[in-house]
C-alpha cells in the first residue's frame, strides 16, 4: 500500500512514517519546513518528502492518507482529498487499525515525563534482550531513533498523548491504543487551546480507563487527586500505585540521590544506581519499571538496564561549554516541568553554582497566559532570569512578561524578543562555573550553538567544547 503522509515531519508522524516503512508499505509525506534532522532521518529510509500541501500531490496516486493533526480546514491538499472523496484516517487510528493488533501495548501517559519514561521503558525491554516496538516523542541515544517497528516483537511502548486526534476526531489520541498495560504518570491542566479545565482533561482520561481491559495493569502514583476522580469514575483493571504510600518505593540514598533502593510491596528488589538526576526522573524510573514488570522483565534486569541508560535528548541534555559556562536544552514548558528540571539541574551541581534560567513560553497553553501566574514560583531555584517572547506571529505572547514576572525582583534579569539581544546580555552576564539552562518546546531560533559561539568569542583564540550529535 503507498500511504501519504500529511504533517510528516512532526515527531509523531515522522515516527509512525518509520514503522509504516518497516511494516512493507511504500510511504511518501508532506510538510512545512521540511529540514533535518528528521527530514534526513526520513529520507534515509527511503521515504520521499514533498515541501508545502499543494492539491497537486493526490497526482502520486497514493492509496490512503494519513492525517496528521496540524492539518485542518482549508488545507489545500486536503481539501482535494474531500473534494474527490480519496480515502483518509488519522495517524493513531492508522496505527491502532494496521500495526497495534496482537501487540501487548505499553502506554504512557501524563502531563510531563511520557517521553522520559516511554524511553526508559523501551530501554529496559531493549537491555533485557527482548527488543520492542516503540513510538516515542524524543530520541534516546541508547534506542538511537524515535520509533521501530518488527514483525516479529511482541510488545509496542508507546506514548500516549491526550491532545486531540485529528480536525476530524476530536478524542485525545491514546484512546486508540488499546493498551494492556498503563502508565498514568500524573495529571494537570494543560493544552488551554484545546481543554477549557482540568475536568475537561480527567474526562478523557477516563475514557482511556475505560479501554484497558481486566488482565491489564494500571500504574498511577499513590498521591494524585486528579487521578483519584479519575479513577473514581470507574476502573475495571488492577492499579498499582508508585511513590510515598505507593506499592512501588525508592528509597533514596541520603549521600546520593541519583541512588535509591527500589522495594515492591515492602519487600527490596535491588538499588537503582544511575546517571539522571531529580526526584521526577526517580519516579519515572519507578514507574517504568513497575510497568516493565507487569510485562514479565523481572525487576533486577530493569535496574541493570537504568544503571546503563543515558539520558533522552532536550532532557537537561548538556549542549557544550564555552568559557567555563555549560549551556543546556530541555523540553519544558509547563511550570511544574519548569520546577522539576531546574531541581534536577541543582540537584546535579549543587547548591553553589548560579543557573541562568531562559526561558521561551512557547506552548499554546503558555502563550494564552493560563499557567502565567505560576511561573515566578517555578523558577524560584533560579539565579537569574531570561523570557523570550516573539513581537508578532504564532510566537507571540498574550501577556506581560515582565509584569508577570515582577515578583522575582532582581532575578529577572532579561525579558523581551530579540534573540540576538538575548544572547549579547547572557554573554554579558555569564560567567565562569555557571549554568545556562534553556527551556522551549522549539528550536528557539538555534540559540543554544549560537550562545556557545558567542561565548567562545569573548575571548580571543578561545573555543567551544560541544559534545558530538
Amino acid at each position: 500500500m503507498h500511504v501519504h503522509i500529511l504533517g510528516i515531519c512532526g515527531t509523531f508522524m515522522g515516527g509512525l512514517a518509520l514503522i509504516a516503512r518497516s511494516a512493507g508499505h511504500r510511504v511518501t509525506g508532506c510538510d512545512t519546513g521540511v529540514y533535518p534532522p528528521m527530514s534526513t532521518q526520513l529520507r534515509e529510509q527511503g521515504i520521499d518528502l514533498v515541501e508545502g500541501f499543494e492539491a497537486g500531490q493526490i497526482g502520486l496516486g497514493a492509496d490512503l492518507y494519513i492525517i496528521g493533526n496540524v492539518v485542518s480546514r482549508g488545507n489545500p491538499l486536503m481539501e482535494a482529498i474531500l473534494d474527490r472523496g480519496l480515502p483518509y484516517i488519522s495517524g493513531p487510528q492508522w496505527l491502532a487499525e494496521h500495526i497495534l493488533p496482537g501487540q501487548h501495548v505499553l502506554a504512557v501517559a501524563g502531563t510531563h515525563g511520557k517521553t522520559t519514561t516511554s524511553a526508559l521503558l523501551a530501554w529496559i525491554f531493549e537491555h533485557a534482550g527482548q527488543p520492542a516496538n516503540f513510538l516515542i516523542g524524543g530520541v534516546a541515544p541508547d534506542l538511537q531513533v524515535s520509533a521501530r517497528y518488527q514483525a516479529q516483537s511482541s510488545h509496542f511502548v508507546i506514548e500516549a498523548d491526550e491532545y486531540d486526534t485529528a480536525f476530524f476526531d476530536k478524542r485525545s489520541k491514546f484512546v486508540h491504543y488499546r493498551p494492556r498495560t498503563v502508565i498514568l504518570n500524573n495529571l494537570e491542566f494543560d493544552h488551554a487551546d484545546i481543554f477549557p479545565d482540568l475536568a475537561a482533561i480527567e474526562t478523557q482520561f477516563h475514557h482511556l480507563v475505560r479501554t484497558i481491559p481486566a488482565s491489564g495493569r494500571i500504574i498511577r502514583p499513590a498521591a494524585s487527586d486528579a487521578l483519584d476522580r479519575v479513577l473514581g469514575r470507574g476502573c475495571w483493571t488492577p492499579v498499582d500505585t508508585f511513590g510515598p504510600g505507593g506499592l512501588w518505593q525508592a528509597h533514596t540514598d541520603p549521600d546520593d540521590d541519583r541512588r535509591c533502593r527500589i522495594l515492591h510491596d515492602g519487600q527490596a528488589q535491588g538499588w537503582l544506581d544511575w546517571s539522571m538526576a531529580g526526584l521526577h526522573n526517580q519516579s519515572n524510573a519507578l514507574a517504568a519499571v513497575a510497568a516493565a514488570h507487569h510485562a514479565g522483565i523481572p525487576v533486577p534486569a530493569a535496574l541493570a538496564a537504568l544503571h546503563a541508560f543515558q539520558g533522552v535528548r532536550r532532557r537537561l541534555e548538556l549542549r557544550g561549554t564555552a568559557q567555563g559556562v555549560a549551556v543546556y536544552d530541555d523540553f519544558a514548558h509547563h511550570p511544574s516541568a519548569i520546577a522539576t528540571t531546574i531541581d534536577g539541574l541543582r540537584r546535579r551541581i549543587g547548591p553553589g553554582p548560579r543557573i541562568l534560567a531562559v526561558l521561551e513560553p512557547r506552548s499554546n497553553t503558555m502563550k494564552l497566559g493560563a499557567m502565567a501566574a505560576r511561573l515566578p514560583e517555578s523558577l524560584a531555584q533560579a539565579t537569574r532570569v531570561y523570557c523570550y517572547g516573539e513581537a508578532a506571529g504564532k510566537q507571540a505572547l498574550g501577556w506581560d512578561a515582565a509584569q508577570v514576572l515582577s515578583p522575582l525582583g532582581d532575578r529577572l534579569a532579561w525579558t523581551g524578543h530579540d534573540l540576538s539581544g538575548l544572547i549579547e546580555i547572557l554573554c554579558r552576564d555569564a560567567r565562569a562555573g555557571d549554568h545556562v539552562l534553556i527551556m522551549s518546546n522549539g528550536g528557539f531560533g538555534g540559540i543554544h550553538l549560537k550562545l556557545l559561539d558567542a561565548l567562545a568569542r569573548r575571548m580571543p583564540g578561545a573555543a567551544s567544547d560541544q559534545p558530538p550529535h
